[in-house]
């Protein structure tokens, strides 16, 4: 600065401040933290007599590789298509077993209610809509869940995830957000509700409501399912069977990559325009690799996070599961209300590359993702109830009966992966934020980016096959 300002106008102050701000650039802060952790390391250097320890050296050998600007980028997208396999792999056959025992279940449950005596509507509300709901969230989340979250869990044990968000720091500093957001972003991958609420360790308001906003685009544990399903029937059964599973798990790391750079363009709008505002400095330690502990990882894993999320699911599945035995089985003028709704919603699904079916799914499936497959297969079946269908094959062949295509499949996934959050992410947006508005306007972002993407994609595949 020149000289001191004379003019105590707080508009001449601002303007000499917004110009001296310009002259010092916007590594200022880094510069700064740099010159500190500089100085301290030379103070240290000539006052402290120490010999590196082989932990000490063995973190830094490992941090050079896991967070070079050449290996950083590559391993973790390694890591997470490792993950991904390891989850679509390992869930299928659990997943199966579940389902034959839920539903041996629901026989018996079956046979009680008529042994009773009970009317046949509230044997239908009962055991074939609540029961067949929660039977399939438990049996589709379970397994995968199961998988996912104890491995998180480890990666979060070990100390790796702070090295994620230090490599993803550039890339959020472009986006005008903070480098924090990425450890919220991987609680978001198991549950968009918890990764809002971890939201809260960015202590910058601005920062931590765009990634309140957009961490919806994180592919959640309810959307996990149908993802993987899609990517197996339609994607990889183009190829040899020998090929599939590493042919869906590229499908499935892909649409979720996808979800990572939305998020990312996402931010910068925001961040360059209703959330406009002076980025905050983010200085991360990394912490020392530690030697995982097991029961705290399965503790961690299982209660605070799998029971909790699929409590949750449960809790909203039911009444779904019911709502859906409802549309099924009450008529009118001959018609049951699902295929009056389908019926309605047909042209808006058609347009987007989907059906009224797709879109039913979608709404009654507001409390939870995962009642969305489970609401098709009844639509598609023309039952009055959730259908056991339990295996790809008979999927497959229902889904391609009803008019589905690689082009229908694609926009479903884009849908799935980009559109409004679930009830529970929803009022958790609004515990955080305190606003109606804020969380309407999550819903409309969201929705919004999700439309556009079907309608692009649809026309770009009409275009393609005609």
């Amino acid at each position: 600065m020149s000289g001191p300002i004379k003019n105590t106008d707080p508009d001449t102050i601002l303007s000499a401040v917004v110009e001296e701000r310009g002259k010092v650039g916007q590594a200022l802060h880094d510069r700064l933290a740099s010159s500190l952790y500089s100085t301290a390391a030379d103070i240290a250097g000539r006052t402290v007599q120490a010999g590196a320890s082989s932990a000490a050296r063995r973190d830094i050998a490992i941090d050079r590789i896991l967070t070079s600007s050449i290996y950083g980028f590559p391993l973790m997208g390694l890591g997470l298509i490792a993950i991904l396999w390891m989850t679509i792999r390992g869930a299928n056959y659990p997943s199966a077993i579940l389902f034959d025992a839920l539903f041996w279940v629901h026989d018996r449950l079956e046979e009680l209610f008529q042994f009773c005596g009970a009317p046949w509507w509230l044997t239908g509300f009962v055991v074939n809509g609540v029961y067949r709901g929660l039977a399939w969230v438990v049996a589709v989340m379970l397994p995968p869940m199961a998988i996912f979250f104890p491995i998180f869990t480890f990666l979060e044990d070990i100390g790796y995830l702070p090295r994620i968000a230090f490599n993803l720091d550039r890339v959020f500093r472009w986006a005008g957000a903070h480098g924090k957001q990425a450890l919220t972003m991987g609680m978001g991958f198991g549950c968009n509700a918890a990764g809002v609420v971890a939201c809260r360790i960015i202590d910058s308001p601005r920062e931590r409501l765009i990634a309140i906003l957009t961490n919806n685009f994180m592919l959640c544990n309810g959307r996990w399912p149908t993802i993987i399903m899609l990517s197996s029937i339609f994607v990889a059964a183009a190829f040899p069977p020998m090929w599939a599973g590493v042919v869906a798990t590229a499908s499935v790391a892909t649409v979720t990559m996808l979800g990572v750079l939305v998020t990312f363009l996402v931010s910068r709008v925001l961040s360059k325009t209703v959330l406009k505002g002076e980025p905050s400095h983010f200085i991360l330690e990394l912490p020392p690799f530690r030697k995982p502990n097991l029961l705290r990882i399965i503790y961690r894993s299982i209660m605070d996070r799998t029971i909790f999320v699929l409590g949750r699911a449960c809790i909203t599945a039911a009444p779904a599961g019911g709502l859906i035995w409802l549309l099924g089985n009450i008529s009118i003028h001959g018609q049951t209300l699902a295929q009056v709704l389908i019926d309605f919603l047909n042209p808006a699904g058609h347009l987007l590359g989907l059906d009224g079916v797709i879109l039913l799914a979608y709404i009654i499936a507001i409390p939870a993702n995962e009642i969305v497959v489970p609401t098709m297969i009844m639509a598609y079946s023309s039952g009055s109830q959730i259908s056991d269908i339990a295996n790809l094959t008979e999927l497959s062949a229902l889904l391609r009966a009803n008019g589905w295509s690689l082009n229908t499949a694609l926009c479903m996934m884009l849908f799935s992966l980009l559109h409004y959050p679930c009830a529970t992410t929803s009022w958790t947006i609004y515990r955080e934020t305190g606003s109606w508005r804020w969380t309407i306007f999550a819903n409309m972002l969201t929705l919004g980016i999700a439309v556009i993407a079907c309608l692009v994609v649809n026309g770009v595949g009409r275009l393609v096959v005609s």
